[in-house]
């Protein structure tokens, strides 16, 4: 595991987004052990057993930064907000994907007493949270990214804080605040 500083991230991803591609060969094995670090923190909130694992979702999530051609880094911070939004994304389309193959996808109906029941896991929960997130987001954007931010990103209230230009005390309350609206929505919907 290579070490950099924030500003050598910074620089990267500056000379990156101005189309250098040998900053982007760089910049790989710079980030790769924090993004190993956010998969396993979204990783450690899923389910036991779930088909998809924290290397599967940092390459795809790699594979989508690289893919993002419109972006103008602007820093670190940026670069790993950016990263967690998609490892949201990416989680919660697998999510659906799983519930959509569950309820039979494109499969021929078989009659109950010929099928084999067998309880499954609830690949809804992330869908059920991501459709509160987005609730939250319609209320309270700032809120909605801070979550996103902070409990599917792992990021640090400081860290938070310059992803979103605010200061870490407005971090704190607004983060207070979405988590009682997340459990009061999330305990509605039981």
């Amino acid at each position: 595991m290579t070490q950099a500083s924030p500003n050598e991230v910074t620089q990267l991803l500056i000379d990156w987004s101005g189309g250098d591609q040998a900053a982007l060969d760089k910049l790989l094995p710079l980030v790769e052990a924090e993004l190993h670090r956010l998969a396993h923190h979204y990783m450690n909130r899923e389910r036991a057993g779930h088909t998809l694992q924290t290397t599967g979702l940092v390459n795809e999530a790699y594979l989508r930064l690289v893919g993002q051609k419109q972006v103008s880094w602007e820093n670190r911070a940026h670069f790993f907000g950016i990263a967690a939004r998609l490892m949201r994304q990416i989680l919660v389309d697998y999510a659906r994907r799983r519930n959509y193959d569950k309820r039979g996808g494109d499969a021929v109906p078989v009659p109950l007493d010929e099928a084999v029941v067998v309880a499954q896991e609830r690949p809804i929960e992330i869908i059920e949270l991501d459709e509160a997130l987005n609730q939250l987001a319609k209320l309270s954007p700032e809120q909605s990214r801070i979550v996103e931010l902070k409990f599917f990103g792992g990021l640090t209230i400081e860290e938070t804080a310059e992803v979103m230009e605010l200061s870490a005390d407005k971090v704190k309350r607004d983060w207070s605040m979405a988590k009682t609206w997340l459990y009061h929505e999330l305990k509605a919907g039981e």
